[in-house]
């Protein structure tokens, strides 16, 4: 599958329409806080790798934190696109914003 990225995450947002038990602005609504969750699980994997737990030690890897970041981003941009239409145009426009301010 070599899809691009958005297209990826248009075909993912087509898929969760057709299989979620909720519809409408609930579905939304999960899918924001869907976010919440995926941050949980990279903060346990970052506990993980810091062996910040005594009870648990050193229980994930840094490669455990990196498909933990990735699914953060990748929910934030089905999260995104099931909000509005325009989810690629508006996430470009914010990242360049975010870079002039940053980097001017």
């Amino acid at each position: 599958m070599d899809a691009t990225t958005w297209e990826l995450v248009h075909r993912l947002v087509g898929w969760l329409d057709d299989q979620s038990p909720v519809q409408g602005d609930m579905a939304k609504a999960m899918r924001v806080l869907k976010i919440g969750e995926e941050f949980g699980e990279v903060a346990e994997a970052l506990h993980g790798v810091m062996g910040a737990n005594p009870r648990k030690g050193t229980s994930h890897t840094w490669d455990d934190v990196h498909k933990e970041l990735s699914d953060v981003a990748i929910t934030a941009l089905i999260a995104l696109a099931s909000l509005t239409p325009d989810a690629q145009k508006l996430f470009d426009e914010r990242l360049q914003q975010i870079g002039e301010r940053s980097l001017s």
